[in-house]
């Protein structure tokens, strides 16, 4: 009989979809080589899924091992993966699993980004590990080297694509040309996008990410509620042409900064779409991938790139966290745990330093520019530059001489430029504000 210094690690996974399965699948291909990295073996004990009877021949474990009793099955492990995402029942199942004595490793975004504390405080309370680097992009090895390699140092700015929909939805839509909704519809067929695509292209998911990342890059505690969040779901062809006449493109960017506020030291999280130079790091991810670009004192930038999603990717994530966390069960020790001691501000949206891009309808005649800039000198924004094209335009029958106004500014507060905006819809030789777009990577 083997002593418990040799007795294989015993581990429950909850949920068996494409991440699951993958984990599932890699467990058992790579036993050997884990075993030798470990010091010992590790034995899947049960994976908990919704209902009984399904066909599961894809995922080469003893079908006695699944079980809908998630419950029992977590007090029974040394080793608890969560892989099925939501706030509940999971929270209740991941603080079960410590108040038994298990370490926890997740992929979930939702939960550590609403109520991340809580399970800080009770991995710390049982002794145990949490780790979640499969939560934010997928595969990329990013909140580790946040969270440990680049502990001695002060990081000032995180900045990412967080999210593969998205970037894929964009990134077709500046190569073709083509809208929105069909391209969306494109990523669903290709198995990029869900059938319900809004926790992508609205934002939640990546703002979820990003409260995570503010948090562990700033040593403060930062919930997905303090996230400024906006989708992709208003940007237009227009907008993708607009950006490529800039030399830009469209992305959808995860923004977290430090920042000095007139309090103090501060920080600043939001999640929006904007231009950014062809040239940035950031401007040439392509397709699904992800990527983010990290900005510290002494390293200075670093990126981080790869697939964000995906079953093989994401379980990738998943077994080094597991193996990290194997290893403090059989050699002592813990890892990080949660590290708030900054406990700084986090700013609303309206003091985030930003650059608008904002193309104008207007009556082609003198004044106009004056009236324009006049707008944006009265509340504090200054303009980077002005480009003016005469368009001809009919109106009630009749041709009619107009112009498109396209003004850059330099970085402004949001609310100043937010007011600006509503201040251009008020000049009577304004006929419509036709866009607004923020401009990063500058």
């Amino acid at each position: 009989m083997s002593s418990s210094a040799e007795a294989p690690l015993r581990v429950a996974l909850l949920g068996c979809g494409v991440v699951g399965a993958s984990v599932a699948r890699l467990l058992v291909e790579n036993r050997d080589d884990l075993t030798a990295r470990i010091g010992r073996p590790l034995d899947i004990v049960g994976i908990a899924i919704r209902r009984l009877g399904r066909d599961r021949s894809d995922v080469p474990v003893d079908p006695a091992l699944f079980t809908t009793d998630a419950d029992e099955l977590v007090t029974r492990a040394d080793i608890v993966i969560e892989v099925i995402g939501g706030i509940e029942p999971t929270r209740d199942l991941i603080l079960r699993a410590m108040e038994h004595g298990a370490s926890v490793v997740s992929a979930n975004k939702a939960l550590l980004a609403e109520d991340g504390p809580t399970l800080y405080a009770a991995a710390h309370e049982a002794g145990v590990d949490l780790y979640y680097e499969a939560a934010v992009a997928g595969a990329i090895p990013i909140l580790r080297p946040i969270r440990e390699s680049l502990a001695g140092d002060r990081i000032t700015k995180v900045m990412g694509i967080v999210n593969g929909t998205t970037n894929f939805v964009l990134d077709k839509m500046d190569s073709t040309g083509a809208g929105f909704a069909e391209t969306v519809e494109v990523a669903q067929s290709l198995g990029y996008a869900e059938a319900d695509p809004t926790a992508d292209v609205e934002g939640f998911d990546a703002a979820a990410k990003a409260a995570i990342l503010a948090s562990l890059a700033f040593h403060t505690r930062v919930s997905s509620s303090q996230v400024h969040r906006e989708g992709i779901a208003e940007v237009t062809a227009a907008d993708i042409a607009a950006a490529a006449e800039m030399g830009s493109v469209v992305k959808l960017l995860a923004i977290c900064e430090r920042v000095n506020s007139p309090a103090g030291e501060a920080v600043s999280v939001r999640v929006h779409p904007a231009m950014i130079p062809r040239t940035h790091p950031l401007g040439g991810v392509r397709d699904a991938f992800n990527a983010v670009f990290v900005e510290s004192e002494a390293a200075g930038q670093l990126m981080f790139y790869g697939r964000g999603a995906g079953g093989d990717p994401t379980a990738s994530a998943i077994l080094g966290d597991l193996v990290a966390v194997a290893r403090h069960r059989v050699e002592g020790g813990r890892g990080a745990g949660e590290s708030a001691y900054a406990d700084l501000p986090v700013l609303p949206m309206g003091a985030a330093l930003t650059r608008y891009h904002i193309s104008l309808d207007v009556a082609d005649r003198p004044g106009v520019l004056a009236a324009v800039a006049s707008a944006f000198a009265e509340r504090g924004v200054s303009i980077e530059t002005v480009r003016q094209q005469v368009v001809p335009r009919e109106r009630d029958g009749r041709a009619e001489s107009g112009a498109n106004l396209v003004v850059v500014t330099h970085r402004a507060p949001e609310a100043a430029l937010a007011d600006t905006v509503d201040a251009l819809g008020t000049i009577d030789t304004v006929r419509e504000v036709v866009s607004v777009m923020r401009v990063e990577g500058d």
